[in-house]
């Protein structure tokens, strides 16, 4: 009988497919090597917080000055990995699995993550979809009767696969009574489902790791690769990781993170919505000098973006790295012409990535490949790569890194309405299932919905004055605006949809994390109890 208590709501079909007995006790043994580990590490979280609240400021590690200074490069990436132009990002549901396969990327990033809503059919259901599609047992027809069907394999887009950050439990899996951390169940059953078959197709595991906020966590996944690749039989260095650094203590530890994670290494990425986040939850009581405009407002021309990037692409390539740049998150719409100026937008921002050193990019639609192609293709020719662009140019400071408020622009009541909008149809749409939303011609996750419950919270806490309105931020007034587009959100789907889709529960949980005095670290884990 294995250690491991599944404890889930209903049993879902073909659940035994993956939660086989000899697959939960590997979960198991993940369980009992690393989740204390993890523990110590998100008290180090805590108290990393701590310092920046009380200093105000961050800094290069003066202990790690030797690994920055060292010369080193990191395993060369695999055949499947070396060509990374454009990459197409999305949950691991049936449907998206097919098109994002076909849909001409040379990556998938399969989310568990910010685009998953971490129910469980979910959960299970996304570790099917993608067993079954390395088995080429995915073809199927929807209830429209449209076919779904993969193309052939040499066509295909490589599979790199995201697990939960490590601050998020999956509770309906424990080891004597405790959750088994979903970083490690999302990895574990992936891993010990498909690493051979993977292989025999030529490929590997390959994996995007979230969130991480320092190079002690780089170091622990680096630890459970060398246990599982053992404990499995797979070759040592099979294993290929891409970091996304989208926290902002992660920036300061960029040669560090890829050092720990040398053997395993491919990439970083520019992980831009989540490192917006990470600045306003890290500095949101530093004063007016970190406090972020409208979203919107936040290109990544700011200066502070442009550091953070130039010092990616540097890193990276010094290091023998991919540096794979941020997300075009615009969706196609049936208007013409607001197509033809997002399609403008996204070329602008590949080009500007493809001439900065980058070596591919993410998108969120598949009819944004080909856009993102181009970019790319202008620059990279025939070539997988662009690694020898070492970018000695750039230096970048401490400074550079922090300079917020570089930015000609200051919050605004539209970004405020905009904000509670975004977030609160996001919110509607995750706690239903869903976590990857189209929301006003804009793919959004969760992300977004952190920066938007983020970026209300600070206003409130600095005393902003909205600068179209001259009215200060305060929780009074919050609540007027916010009670507006609630009602129009009313209007728009009308009363019966408005009840039965739960966008009351949205709302107000949005303002809970929005209003209260204390700040929570992640809007995911109250509103993960409200999930089935």
């Amino acid at each position: 009988m294995s250690a491991v208590t599944v404890s889930a709501p209903a049993t879902l079909p073909r659940q035994e497919e993956i939660l086989t007995g000899e697959a939960l006790d590997f979960l198991a043994e993940l369980h009992r090597r690393f989740t204390p580990r993890r523990d110590a590490l998100l008290l180090d979280r805590a108290r990393r917080r701590r310092e920046i609240a009380t200093s105000h400021t961050l800094d290069f590690l003066p202990g790690t000055a030797g690994i920055r200074e060292g010369d080193w490069q990191v395993a060369p990436a695999p055949p499947a990995l070396q060509d990374r132009r454009v990459e197409i990002t999305g949950p691991t549901d049936r449907k998206m699995t097919v098109n994002a396969l076909n849909s001409g990327a040379r990556v998938w990033l399969a989310d568990f993550e910010d685009a998953t809503s971490p129910t469980w059919a979910n959960v299970i259901g996304g570790q099917l979809n993608l067993r079954d599609a390395f088995r080429r047992a995915i073809d199927f027809t929807d209830e429209r009767g449209k076919r779904y069907a993969l193309k052939p394999d040499t066509e295909l887009a490589t599979v790199v696969t995201r697990p939960r950050g490590w601050h998020l439990d999956e509770r309906h899996l424990s080891v004597e009574g405790r959750s088994i951390p979903g970083a490690l169940v999302d990895f574990g059953l992936y891993f010990f489902h498909n690493a051979q078959r993977l292989i025999e197709l030529g490929k590997g595991p390959y994996f995007y790791l979230p969130k991480l906020e320092s190079h002690q966590e780089a170091r622990l996944w680096n630890d459970v690769f060398v246990f599982a690749q053992d404990a499995l039989g797979v070759p040592q260095g099979t294993v290929r990781a891409t970091v996304l650094i989208e926290t902002i203590t992660a920036a300061f530890e960029m040669e560090e993170i890829l050092y720990e994670l040398r053997d395993h290494a491919s990439g970083l990425n520019a992980g831009r919505w989540d490192y917006l986040f990470s600045i306003v939850k890290n500095f949101r009581d530093a004063g007016s000098a970190f406090v972020l405009p409208d979203r919107n407002a936040v290109t990544m021309t700011a200066p502070f973006m442009r550091a953070y990037t130039e010092l990616l692409v540097r890193t990276c390539h010094r290091r023998g790295a991919h540096a794979i740049g941020g997300m075009a998150a615009f969706i196609p719409s049936k208007d013409a012409d607001v197509n033809a100026l997002a399609f403008q937008r996204v070329r602008a921002d590949k080009d500007r990535e493809a001439g900065d050193g980058f070596d591919g990019s993410w998108v969120a639609h598949p009819g944004l490949v080909p856009v993102a192609m181009e970019s790319f293709d202008a620059v990279l020719g025939d070539r997988p790569h662009q690694k020898d662009r070492l970018r000695e140019d750039v230096k970048v400071t401490a400074d550079d890194l922090l300079a917020i408020d570089s930015l000609d622009a200051r919050p605004t009541c539209e970004g405020l309405r905009n904000a509670v909008q975004v977030g609160t149809r996001y919110l509607q749409s995750w706690l239903a299932g869903r976590g990857a939303v189209a929301v006003f011609n804009l793919m959004e996750d969760v992300a977004t919905a952190e920066i938007s419950r983020s970026q209300i919270w600070q206003w409130i806490n600095a005393g902003v004055v909205l600068a179209d309105t001259g009215e200060a931020a305060t929780r009074e007034n919050v609540r007027k605006v916010a009670a507006d587009q609630l009602l129009a959100i009313r209007d728009e789907v009308g009363e019966d949809a408005f009840v039965s889709g739960g966008w009351q529960r949205a709302f107000d949980l949005l303002m809970r994390l929005s209003l209260e005095e204390e700040y929570v670290d992640f809007l995911t884990l109250p509103a993960y109890d409200l999930l089935d």
